[in-house]
């Protein structure tokens, strides 16, 4: 009886190490990670931009179903495709990049649907407000990529976010709403 306890006890840690061992560390690929925003202007069209510079890491223990998320953006690198919407983005009225150069995405609870991530729960650091955001994955997948000959894991994210939550409160008394669309496409290199 004695050698099954000790039998089932080494089991048992052998396991425990096996799933420990699945945790990996990924960094996100700059050439296929993208923050980008949608807000409604005047209900006629989308604004949309994108911001250029952005780097983070994931750690990700798919046996464990748990998993991690660090992901800063430079607010300067703001990108809509226009050069006058760009500078005003940067200026007090929205982001106010001199005084805040950076937002924080921090992120420890995983939510799975069998293997696929399928929500990513953490706090966004915006203008030095910080405010649960739970991201919603569309896509979530990991391969092996044949070019780099490592895996890869990403999807696509999505969450809706108050921006006057981050003190964002520009054109709210012209009818622009405090609704934004955030979407993070990511994908991430096992390193």
């Amino acid at each position: 009886m004695r050698k099954l306890a000790y039998a089932l006890v080494a089991a048992a840690t052998l396991a425990a190490g096996a799933a420990q061992a699945e945790s990996a560390t990924y960094a996100m690929d700059p050439n296929h990670t993208y923050v980008t925003f949608e807000i409604s202007h005047f209900g006629t069209s989308t604004n949309r931009g994108r911001w250029d510079k952005k780097q983070g890491t994931v750690q990700l223990d798919k046996a464990a179903k748990t998993g991690k998320v660090d992901l800063t953006i430079d607010m300067a690198s703001i990108n809509s495709g226009s050069a006058a919407f760009d500078k005003h983005l940067r200026s007090a009225d929205f982001f106010d990049t001199d005084n805040f150069p950076t937002a924080k995405f921090s992120a420890d609870k995983f939510t799975f649907n069998g293997d696929q991530v399928s929500e990513v729960s953490g706090m966004l650091t915006l203008m030095d407000k910080t405010n649960p955001v739970i991201l919603k994955a569309k896509h979530f997948n990991c391969y092996q990529s044949p070019m780099l000959k490592r895996e890869v894991c990403g999807g696509d994210f999505e969450a809706t976010i108050d921006r006057t939550a981050y003190g964002v409160n520009y054109g709210i008394q012209y009818g622009f709403p405090k609704e934004v669309r955030l979407v993070i496409q990511v994908e991430a290199i096992k390193q």
